[in-house]
């Protein structure tokens, strides 16, 4: 997704965006670290905290070697390896150990990680088979969407919410991870069975469902350019737009560059990278997301038979990204605002840990689909999504919530990580099972 905007009139800027790049010094103001994460590069006033100086090199030495070693204890006590991950990330982080205390950066530079995703996802795939897999899932992804909303809905209405964040926390509800569905998926079954089609399918679609809830946000925040009609013709002309670019620059360009320099490795990476990234700054600039962006690109020159090549090329590279999106989710958490949201949070997560398994199954069993691999197919996609992670900061930032029910969002998503992650490496096949019967890649 692209990173939440936010007005600052303090500084002359018309919107800033809430990353940094460099830590910066700031006056010496005794506050507790911010619970957003998109902390702003100019103020100095609260909720922005100051950024103690730090390196980046001893953060990467510590994301690593401490992974490793929780990793190797993951594996010997049979647990998933991304939890390990998550809680590397809430010991070191600002919130605990303090060791990595400014995970802005880290966070940023996760992103790259879900995009590298997205596009390796669209090289295995053909235009054909997607379109297939559209008209297919749509049903079911609207009907399910629908019933997660409500879900949402009516905790969030049980325990006192405003109007504006129950309808926040529904949308919030509606999507399942992207990484942990397919990070958890083996390469065989991604790639090559009927499993994998499914999941893509409903991941895809719930995408563009997110970019429509993130746009809502910005009108109902009240910024100037707001929401207009103007403004969701041009989406709606941007997708294909989109496509037609991306499918002529490959077939005109691309194919060509690849067909002339294919036996020099070193360039056929970096022409990869370059065509992966550039496609997704391109979505972002039009108002799409770089996930779909990344992901046009790869289906783009999924026909080509250098794909498979590209492919493996980039895995280490996205598992390198996957790891510090996951430190960093952990390191984000605020342990001591637990017990302020910590009941309705169990509450939503035990309705996307239980009831998204039970309606996914349902629906592709109405669609035709066997009993087993619809169950199989919800229980991967039992997850609230780290989609509905930036939905929560963007809605906090627009302020058409609170910082609450922000943080309820934030801590629900984190428990279905959790929990859901090391339910599907003990019961199915995934590349990191602790288990050899069931470790497939």
């Amino acid at each position: 997704m692209g990173f939440p905007l936010q007005r600052d009139a303090a500084h002359g800027d018309d919107f800033v965006l809430h990353f940094s790049i460099l830590p910066r010094k700031r006056p010496a103001v005794a506050m507790r670290p911010p619970r957003l994460w998109y902390p702003c590069r100019h103020c100095c006033e609260p909720p922005c905290a100051p950024m103690p100086e730090q390196s980046i090199v001893f953060s990467v030495f510590l994301i690593f070697t401490g992974a490793a070693l929780l990793a190797t204890l993951a594996l010997y006590a049979r647990q998933s390896m991304l939890v390990a991950y998550i809680l590397l990330g809430m010991l070191l982080g600002p919130f605990a150990l303090g060791l990595v205390p400014d995970v802005v950066l880290l966070r940023d530079l996760s992103h790259v990680g879900i995009v590298f995703l997205l596009f390796l996802l669209g090289l295995n795939l053909h235009p054909q088979d997607l379109w297939r897999l559209f008209r297919k899932a749509t049903l079911v992804t609207v009907v399910s969407s629908l019933l997660f909303a409500a879900s949402g809905y009516a905790v969030a209405a049980a325990f006192g919410y405003t109007a504006a964040e129950r309808l926040v926390i529904a949308a919030a509800m509606m999507f399942s991870s992207t990484i942990i569905g397919l990070k958890l998926l083996p390469s065989t079954v991604l790639h090559h069975q009927h499993t994998g089609e499914i999941i893509i399918s409903v991941l895809l679609l719930q995408d563009l469902v997110a970019i429509l809830v993130m746009l809502t946000l910005h009108g109902l925040g009240g910024h100037t350019d707001g929401w207009s009609w103007q403004q969701a013709a041009k989406l709606a002309l941007s997708l294909p737009a989109l496509l037609a670019f991306a499918f002529g620059f490959s077939r005109w360009v691309l194919t060509r560059l690849l067909a002339r320099f294919d036996t020099i490795h070193e360039y056929i990476f970096l022409l990869a990278i370059g065509w992966c990234l550039g496609m997704a700054e391109l979505s972002e600039a039009i108002g799409l997301s770089p996930e779909i962006g990344a992901f046009i690109a790869g289906i783009a020159v999924a026909t080509h038979p250098i794909s498979r090549f590209i492919a493996e090329s980039l895995r280490p590279l996205r598992d390198f990204f996957l790891v510090v999106f996951f430190f960093s989710l952990g390191a984000s958490f605020d342990l001591g605002s637990v017990q302020q949201v910590i009941v309705p949070a169990l509450a939503l997560a035990l309705i996307s840990l239980l009831f998204k398994p039970l309606v996914f199954r349902q629906l592709w069993i109405y669609e035709g689909e066997a009993p087993a691999l619809s169950l199989e197919v919800g229980v991967r996609l039992a997850q609230i999504s780290e989609f509905s992670l930036l939905i929560a900061v963007l809605a906090q930032q627009t302020r058409v919530i609170g910082e609450q029910a922000s943080y309820l969002i934030q801590l629900a998503t984190l428990l279905t990580f959790i929990a859901s992650s090391y339910f599907i490496v003990l019961r199915y096949p995934t590349p990191i099972a602790a288990s050899d019967r069931l470790r497939r890649d």
